[in-house]
C-alpha cells in the first residue's frame, strides 16, 4: 500500500523545524518502524539525510520508540507503543503525521528524536532503595499480600517513555512520578527511603519543567502500559505524608 508521510524534519535543538512530505510502499505486515526503515533505505539511496528516531528493543519495552503519530502517542492502538504498531491498521492512500513529543522538558535532538533525560535526573533524586537486599531470595520468603504485590508490579511496569508527558496538555509527569513512588512504596524494601522520596523526586520534576497535573487522565488513555492514574493519588498521600512527617522533625 502506498502512504504519504508528514514528518517533522528539524536538525537540531536549536534550529527551526519543518514538516516534509514523503510516499513510501509499505507492507501490511510490517512495524511502523520497519516501515520507516524502509522510508531510511529510499532516503540513503537517493543520498538524502535519513529520518531519525529513537528504538531499541521493538519489543514494547524498553520505551525508546517514541513518537507521536497523528496527533496520539504511540499511534491509535490502546496499550500499545510504536514499535508494537502495525501497518495493517492504515489503508492505502493513507496520510500520516509523524513527529516528536511536545514538552519543553522534553528538547528535541533531532527530528523525531528528544532528549528524555530529565526522567533519568527524577529517578536519581529518589526512585531507588539503599537497603541491602543481599542474594534473590525465594519467592515467598518475604510476606507481602498478593493484592499489594499485583499493585506494585502493575505500577512497575511503566517503561518511561514519557507518552504520558505528551498527551497532557500541561506536559506533567505526575503519571511516571507516581508509577515509580507507587511501586517502592507498596513493597517493604522500598520503606527506608519512603520518608523523603516523593519530596525529592516531585522536587526534581518541578525543576526539570513539567506542568502540574490536572486530572484530565489523558496520560492513562496513551500510556502503552496503561499505567492507572490511582498511582497519582498514591503519589499525593506519600507526598503528604512526608511533608508531615518533616515538619513534626523540625
Amino acid at each position: 500500500m502506498k502512504l504519504t508521510l508528514k514528518i517533522w524534519r528539524q536538525k537540531g535543538p536549536k534550529e527551526k523545524g519543518r514538516f516534509e512530505s514523503y510516499q513510501v510502499e509499505a507492507n501490511p505486515h510490517m512495524s511502523f518502524l520497519e516501515m520507516l526503515d524502509v522510508l531510511n533505505e529510499e532516503l540513503i539511496a537517493k543520498k538524502e539525510e535519513p529520518v531519525t528516531f529513537e528504538h531499541d528493543c521493538r519489543e514494547g519495552i524498553c520505551g525508546t520508540c517514541s513518537l507521536v503519530i497523528n496527533g496520539q502517542p504511540h499511534g491509535p492502538n490502546r496499550g500499545t507503543a510504536t514499535c508494537q504498531l502495525h501497518m495493517r491498521h492504515y489503508k492505502d492512500g493513507d496520510i500520516i503525521v509523524i513527529e516528536p513529543y511536545r514538552a519543553s522538558a522534553f528538547p528535541v535532538l533531532k527530528d523525531l528524536a528528544v532528549d528524555r533525560s530529565a526522567f533519568d535526573r527524577i529517578m536519581q533524586a529518589g526512585g531507588y532503595i539503599s537497603v541491602s537486599t543481599g542474594a534473590p531470595q525465594d519467592g515467598n520468603a518475604i510476606p507481602i499480600e498478593k493484592d499489594q504485590a499485583s499493585e506494585a508490579f502493575d505500577a512497575a511496569a511503566c517503561i518511561g517513555c514519557g507518552a504520558c508527558v505528551a498527551a497532557c496538555p500541561n506536559a506533567s509527569a505526575m503519571l511516571f512520578v507516581s508509577a515509580k513512588v507507587s511501586h517502592l512504596a507498596l513493597l517493604p524494601q522500598g520503606q527506608v527511603e519512603a520518608s523523603r522520596r516523593a519530596q525529592a523526586m516531585v522536587r526534581q520534576m518541578d525543576e526539570e519543567g513539567f506542568g502540574m497535573c490536572s486530572n484530565i487522565t489523558a496520560c492513562e488513555a496513551e500510556c502503552p502500559k496503561e499505567i492507572s492514574v490511582t498511582n497519582i493519588a498514591r503519589l499525593n498521600r506519600e507526598y503528604l505524608s512526608s511533608s508531615i512527617k518533616s515538619q513534626i522533625k523540625v
